[in-house]
């Protein structure tokens, strides 16, 4: 019987699961070649603004394969209702029975990207995080900073955002865990900050290479299509560390993907998380370094969270 699983229990049993150490884990599975994950299925609407992914794939010799529906409509918050809506179909891998239906509304693809930009930052920040710049206002900025708990001490951050409330509602919901200050301009807050998190749907580059610090690492969340784009490429030509969750997916989307049309970069420079995770040579071997991972978002995640969820049911079930 196909086991239908509601947002709150979703949410119960995700706090049973280290999702950081499974994100590196799926990333790792990914780069070694032990993953089937197929070109990213999408649908782009105009009016309202919106985009839905189709993801899917499977972990080589796993119980399960999966496909995720998950959409962003940004107009939603005016609406009362979350940006990111969605679901996680979970499959026999063997068979192609359904095993289960997670109904989490985008919950868990919003987890399993800010359980990466911890990861992200876990490799690739400096050591001394001296501020943390979010990007920002939305549930994404919300679940960056969150888990970013897991990675580094530092509580001063500042966000950028054109949502003056959803500004002051961030601020308000961190009051107890870090000292906030809103920035006026992106420019602002890439002087105060070290490690500076993206997660916009801007179509046009908020940050310029002259507002980058030497030593600043950031994470790209917010342009996972290809029209979409919150650094200049010059900022990428500048890094000296430039990481893609997938270099396949960044040959179509992501800021890799404008900064190779733009001929700011090439192919050559770009490295792929999984692989770099796993070889500390490819990880910030100075202070002053300049890194930039972009998450496009890979199939990948979505099968280590779904399935870790799906096997904490089975757990309680047993138990009960």
């Amino acid at each position: 019987m196909t086991q239908v699983l509601q947002l709150s229990e979703i949410k119960s049993l995700l706090t049973d699961v280290d999702v950081v150490t499974a994100m590196a884990t799926g990333f790792t599975h990914y780069s070694n070649g032990n993953t089937v994950v197929p070109p990213v299925g999408e649908l782009l609407f105009t009016d309202p603004p919106g985009d839905v992914h189709l993801k899917y794939g499977y972990i080589k010799n796993n119980d399960y394969y999966v496909i995720k529906i998950a959409s962003g409509f940004y107009n939603n918050p005016d609406l009362g209702l979350p940006s990111s809506q969605g679901m996680m179909l979970l499959f026999n891998q063997k068979t192609g029975q359904p095993v289960a239906v997670l109904l989490d509304e985008g919950h868990l693809t919003d987890v399993r990207t800010a359980a990466a930009g911890a990861v992200a930052a876990q490799f690739f920040a400096p050591k001394a995080v001296t501020g943390i710049g979010i990007l920002g206002t939305g549930t994404q900025a919300r679940l960056q900073l969150e888990y970013l708990k897991k990675v580094t001490p530092c509580t001063k951050v500042w966000v950028w955002g054109r949502n003056q409330a959803r500004l002051q509602d961030i601020i308000s919901h961190f009051d107890a865990d870090y000292d906030i200050q809103p920035a006026k301009t992106p420019h602002e807050l890439a002087q105060h900050c070290n490690l500076i998190v993206t997660t916009t749907p801007s179509e046009q580059a908020l940050l310029t290479a002259k507002d980058i610090l030497p030593g600043t690492h950031i994470t790209a969340v917010g342009s996972d299509t290809s029209d979409k784009q919150e650094l200049d490429s010059a900022i990428l030509s500048k890094a000296d560390m430039v990481i893609a969750d997938s270099i396949p997916q960044s040959k179509s989307r992501g800021e890799m993907y404008r900064a190779v049309q733009s001929g700011a970069i090439s192919e050559d420079k770009i490295i792929e998380l999984g692989t770099a995770i796993q070889d500390p040579r490819l990880q910030r071997a100075s202070e002053q370094q300049i890194s930039v991972v972009d998450l496009t978002g890979v199939a990948v995640q979505d099968i280590m969270i779904t399935t870790a969820v799906y096997d904490n049911y089975l757990k309680n079930q047993s138990q009960a």
